[in-house]
């Protein structure tokens, strides 16, 4: 009895042309059932249009594909988003999933992976996935505030206008120029008088320290100690003189004090001052009468008469 016969055959190559339809169409969605790989559950609000055999991505580098797609029954909401990743990828405790959608349309998901490696998600856990808030996002998130903006805007703008347009303004720029180029000219004429005198300035530096160089020079050749004695002696000799000075001026005092010496009773007499006070008087007297008579006491006459 044959046991390869003719139906056997057929229902052989029928087998064999279904796992080879399978293999096909897996390879085409990009699954590889020769590889072995793990899964991993991801749950979306919105997949945006995501579709099965999508690449999945970490760090920008293929580890995976979308395996299902299926609705949250359960729940109610959103999506739950089957994924099998190779064989050696670990999800680190805390990794959730995003979903960018690129200027052509397409969807890519990548996972951003958690800090703690040491820590990782079982196989067949879910995490937790979302949308990636790119620059196209950010600026229609920006959009609202963009639209808050554009009244105080128009406001700013009209001030501004109203402001460059008062002559006060442009008064003061125009003395703002003009400051400008005196500053500019001050600025050229300081940089002449520097370069006309700062070498002039330096010479007579120059020549300071020198002479101070010479002085410090004889100064130290200079014999300090006996020039130091000398001055001691004219020091005590001053002081010699100035006792003898006391003294005579003492003795001057005295003798101008004293009744004894002529000096003396002149000044301190008050007799004498009484007299000699009398006869300046009488003197004016005398000098007043002569002015104002003085036929009394100087006769010219020719025929020798005289006044009474």
């Amino acid at each position: 009895m044959k046991i390869f016969t003719k139906e056997v055959k057929i229902a052989l190559a029928a087998i064999v042309a279904i796992v080879a339809v399978y293999l096909l169409i897996n390879f085409l969605k990009g699954v590889n059932v020769f590889k072995s790989s793990n899964t991993y559950y991801v749950s979306f609000a919105n997949i945006q249009g995501l579709a099965v055999s999508n690449a999945v991505y970490a760090n920008g580098y293929p580890v995976g594909t979308v395996r299902s797609i299926d609705y949250d029954y359960a729940k109610n909401d959103g999506v739950i988003v089957g994924i099998d990743l190779n064989d050696n990828v670990r999800l680190p405790r805390g990794t959730h999933a995003e979903l960018e959608v690129s200027l052509m349309g397409d969807i890519k998901m990548n996972l951003i992976l958690g800090k703690n490696v040491a820590d990782n998600v079982e196989q067949g856990d879910t995490i937790q996935g979302g949308m990636y808030q790119g620059a196209m996002d950010a600026a229609a998130n920006l959009v609202p505030v963009v639209a808050q903006m554009l009244p105080k805007m128009d406001s700013i703008l009209t001030n501004l206008t109203r402001l460059s347009s008062d002559p006060a303004l442009q008064q003061t720029l125009a003395n703002a120029a003009k400051m400008s180029g005196d500053l500019a000219t001050l600025s050229a004429n300081l940089a002449q008088v520097s370069n006309s005198e700062l070498p002039r300035i330096a010479a007579n530096l120059n020549a300071i320290s020198q002479n101070m160089n010479t002085f410090s020079g004889k100064l130290a050749s200079t014999d300090v100690d006996a020039t130091m004695q000398n001055l001691q002696g004219t020091i005590t000799q001053m002081s010699q003189l100035t006792g003898e000075l006391n003294g005579t001026v003492k003795q001057l005092n005295t003798k101008i004090n004293g009744t004894d010496n002529t000096l003396g009773l002149m000044l301190n007499d008050r007799g004498l001052y009484d007299n000699l006070n009398r006869t300046a008087n009488s003197a004016d007297s005398l000098l007043t009468d002569l002015r104002l008579r003085p036929k009394r006491y100087v006769h010219f006459s020719i025929f020798g008469k005289k006044d009474k």
